[in-house]
C-alpha cells in the first residue's frame, strides 16, 4: 500500500481512516453544473464518500453551535470525520491572562469528537491575529520566546495523543510586506526573528510527537501575480524549514475561494502542489469555502455556480496524491464567518457551504461528494 493510505494508517493512534487521490476533471470555466442525475450519491455522507477513497472530510465549528443546535450536531456527526475548532484553540480564547489558560470550551469540543469517533484537529498554535488584549502590553523582546514556547508546550501537551494535526504556524507569509524572504511582519518576527517558525515547530514536536505538524496559509489558489508571489514565498519557506530539518510535515492550504473569480489555472495549482509534495510533505485543504458575495441573487443559479467552483477546485487538488484531507470552514450556511465578513449587498443570506441553514444538502454538497466519488485511490 502506498501514498496517502500508508501515511494515514500510520496515524492509527489518533485516526481510523486513510487517504487517496483523484482523477483530473479539467474545465474551471464550467461553473454551472447540470442537475445531478445520480440519485445514489445521496445514499452516503461526505465522510463516507471521502473514506471510500482514503480521504478525510471534516469541517470547522464552534462549541456553542454544537451544544445549542441538536440538528446541527447530528448533521456534523453524519457528514464529518474530523472536527476543527474554529476559535476555541486560538490565543484569545485560551489565555484570558498571561498566567492562566482556559481549556473549558476546547475540552468540550475534544470530548464531542471523542464521543462521536471524530478526528480532532488543532488550529492554531501561533498566529499574529486573535491575540488576547494583554499581549501588546506584556510581550516584548525579553520575554517573547518564553511566552511563545510556554504556550505551545502547554497547549500541544494538553492535547497530546488526541490531535490528528496541528496548524503550528498560521499565515506567516505576506510578500506585500516587502521582505526578501516573503515573511509577514508579525510581532513574533519582530521579537524573535525569522527563526521563530522553526522554533515553534520544534516545540510542537517535543510536546506532541504523534500529531501531524502543519504550516497553514491562504492566497495560493489563483493565477494572479499576487497569488504567484505567495506560492513562491510559501515554497521558499518550506524549503528553508526542510533544509533546517525542522519537523514541519504538511502544508495547509486554506482555499477560501471566490465566486465569480475566473483566474483559476488547474495546471498551475497542480504544479505547485507537486512542488510541495516533492519536499516530502503532505497537504491538507484546511478552510475550504466559496464566497458568493458577487454571484447572482437567484438561489438556484447561485448554488449551481458555487457547486461548480467546489467541483473544479477539488478535481484539480485531488489529483495530487500528497493531499490527505479536505476540510470546509463550516458545514452549514447557518454558521459561517462569511455572513459577517463577506455579506451580500442585496441583503440575501450567503450560501457558501455544503448544507443550507436548515441542514439540507445543497448542490455544493453534491459537488464535493462527486469529487470524492470520482477520485481514484493511489
Amino acid at each position: 500500500m502506498t501514498g496517502r493510505r500508508r501515511f494515514l494508517l500510520g496515524l492509527s493512534a489518533v485516526a481510523g481512516i486513510g487517504a487517496g487521490a483523484s482523477k483530473s476533471q479539467p474545465g474551471y470555466d464550467r461553473q454551472i453544473l447540470s442537475a445531478d442525475t445520480d440519485a445514489a450519491i445521496e445514499n452516503a455522507s461526505l465522510r463516507e464518500w471521502a473514506a471510500a477513497k482514503g480521504l478525510i472530510y471534516g469541517a470547522a465549528t464552534q462549541e456553542h453551535m454544537l451544544s445549542s443546535n441538536p440538528q446541527f450536531a447530528s448533521s456534523f456527526v453524519r457528514e464529518c470525520a474530523m472536527l476543527v475548532p474554529e476559535d476555541e484553540l486560538k490565543w484569545k480564547s485560551l489565555r484570558p491572562s498571561p498566567n492562566r489558560f482556559d481549556f473549558s470550551r476546547s475540552d468540550r469540543l475534544a470530548q464531542f469528537a471523542s464521543t462521536h469517533n471524530l478526528l480532532f484537529r488543532g488550529h492554531t498554535l501561533l498566529w499574529h491575529a486573535r491575540l488576547p488584549s494583554w499581549f501588546k502590553s506584556t510581550v516584548n523582546h525579553r520575554n517573547a520566546r518564553q511566552i511563545m514556547l510556554e504556550h505551545i508546550t502547554k497547549v500541544a501537551g494538553h492535547y497530546a495523543g488526541q490531535i490528528h494535526s496541528w496548524d503550528v504556524v498560521n499565515e506567516a507569509v505576506f510578500p506585500q510586506d516587502g521582505r526578501s524572504d516573503g515573511l509577514r511582519n508579525t510581532p513574533w518576527l519582530k521579537f524573535l526573528g525569522s527563526d521563530y517558525i522553526d522554533l515553534a515547530f520544534r516545540a510542537a514536536s517535543a510536546a506532541d510527537s504523534q500529531a501531524l505538524l502543519v504550516y497553514n496559509d491562504y492566497g495560493t489558489e489563483y493565477d494572479t501575480p499576487k497569488d504567484e508571489a505567495k506560492r513562491i514565498a510559501v515554497l521558499k519557506l518550506l524549503e528553508r524549514l526542510r533544509s533546517q530539518e525542522s519537523p514541519v510535515q504538511a502544508l495547509g492550504i486554506q482555499a477560501h475561494l471566490w465566486g465569480g473569480e475566473t483566474r483559476f489555472n488547474p495546471s498551475q495549482l497542480r504544479a505547485f502542489l507537486k512542488d510541495v509534495a516533492s519536499l516530502g510533505l503532505k497537504i491538507i485543504i484546511t478552510e475550504l469555502d466559496v464566497t458568493d458575495k458577487h454571484l447572482p441573487s437567484d438561489i438556484h443559479l447561485r448554488d449551481r455556480l458555487v457547486a461548480g467552483i467546489y467541483q473544479d477546485y477539488l478535481s484539480a487538488v485531488l489529483d495530487e496524491p500528497a493531499v490527505i484531507a479536505v476540510i470546509t470552514w463550516g458545514l452549514s450556511d447557518r454558521y459561517t464567518w462569511l455572513s459577517h465578513k463577506q455579506a451580500r449587498q442585496d441583503g440575501r443570506a450567503v450560501r457558501p457551504l455544503p448544507l443550507d441553514a436548515d441542514m439540507r444538502r445543497k448542490e455544493a454538497w453534491k459537488a464535493i461528494a462527486r469529487a470524492f466519488k470520482q477520485a481514484t485511490p493511489v
